[in-house]
C-alpha cells in the first residue's frame, strides 16, 4: 500500500463512510468538508502546550493509551516533572510516563525551590529527521502536515527510533513496527479533537489548525510568548510550548 492509498483510507475509515466525504473541524467555530486528498492541503495541524496549566495529573497519557491501545511500558505522549533545588541543581523524573501523576520524593521535597510539568508528545517536524533516514519511506507527511507510518511498509529497523532528537517513537514488538503519537489521525478526521486533549481537566493542550487564522491554537500562539524543543536543530518542530522554563532541553 502506497502513501496515497493510506492517506485515502485513513479518510475512508476515519469518515465511516465509502464516498471519502468527511468533514473536518477539530473544536473550531468554522467547519471545512474534505472531498479529496487535494482538499486536506487546506490544513496543516500544529499542537499547543501551556505548561503554565499542567498539573501533571497523567489523565492525557492514560487517554491516549486507551485510545491508541499502546503497549506497556511505552508511550505515545507523557509528562516530564521538572524539579530545581537550592543549588540550582535540575532533576527530572517521569514514573511510568505520569499514568499514575506524581508523588512527593521523600526528604527533598524541602529544598526544591522551583517545579513544573512539560507534557511531552511528537513534534511532527516540518523538517524531521525520521522521515529522512526511513530506508523504504514508511515514515512520511500527510497532505495535512502530520508525520505518519505506514505500516505495510515498515520494518521495524529502528533507524527513526535512533534518529528522533524528542525520543518520541518505539519499535511495537508486537506489530514488527515504528510507532508514535499521530495527533489521533484517526479522531480528527471524525472532526474530533485528540484523545490526550479531550482529557486535559486543565485546557493545558491546544490542538488545530495552522492555517485556519481563527483557530484557538493560532490566536493563543498571536498572543502568547511561546517556545519549542530544541530548536538548534532545525527541526521546524509543529508542538510549541507556552510558559517553556529555560531548563527544558
Amino acid at each position: 500500500m502506497d502513501r496515497r492509498h493510506f492517506v485515502r483510507l485513513a479518510l475512508v475509515s476515519g469518515a465511516g463512510v465509502l464516498a471519502g466525504s468527511l468533514t473536518v473541524y477539530s473544536a473550531l467555530p468554522r467547519s471545512t468538508e474534505v472531498r479529496s486528498e487535494q482538499d486536506l492541503q487546506n490544513f496543516d495541524w500544529g499542537y499547543l502546550i501551556d505548561t503554565t496549566r499542567c498539573i501533571g495529573c497523567g489523565a492525557c497519557v492514560r487517554a491516549c493509551k486507551a485510545e491508541n491501545d499502546v503497549p506497556d511500558t511505552y508511550f505515545r505522549t507523557w509528562v516530564e516533572r521538572f524539579e530545581i533545588n537550592a543549588d540550582d541543581v535540575v532533576s527530572v523524573d517521569s514514573p511510568d510516563g505520569a499514568m499514575s501523576s506524581f508523588t512527593s520524593r521523600d526528604g527533598e521535597d524541602a529544598r526544591i525551590v522551583k517545579a513544573f510539568f512539560v507534557p511531552k508528545l511528537c513534534n511532527h517536524c516540518r523538517n524531521s529527521a525520521c522521515t529522512q533516514v526511513c530506508p523504504v519511506g514508511a515514515t512520511f507527511h500527510s497532505p495535512d502536515g502530520v508525520v505518519l507510518i505506514d505500516k505495510e511498509h515498515c520494518l521495524g529497523c529502528g533507524y527513526c527510533v535512533q534518529a528522533c532528537p524528542y525520543g518520541c517513537r518505539y519499535i511495537d514488538h508486537s506489530r514488527g513496527t515504528a510507532d508514535k503519537c499521530t495527533f489521533c489521525y484517526h479522531r480528527i478526521h471524525r472532526g474530533e479533537s485528540p484523545a490526550c486533549v479531550m482529557a486535559c481537566p486543565r485546557g493545558a493542550r491546544v490542538f488545530g489548525n495552522l492555517k485556519d487564522p481563527e483557530s484557538p491554537i493560532i490566536r493563543t500562539l498571536h498572543e502568547r510568548r511561546y517556545g519549542i524543543l530544541k530548536p538548534d536543530l532545525g527541526t521546524n518542530p509543529k508542538c510549541f510550548y507556552v510558559g517553556l522554563d529555560m531548563e527544558v532541553k
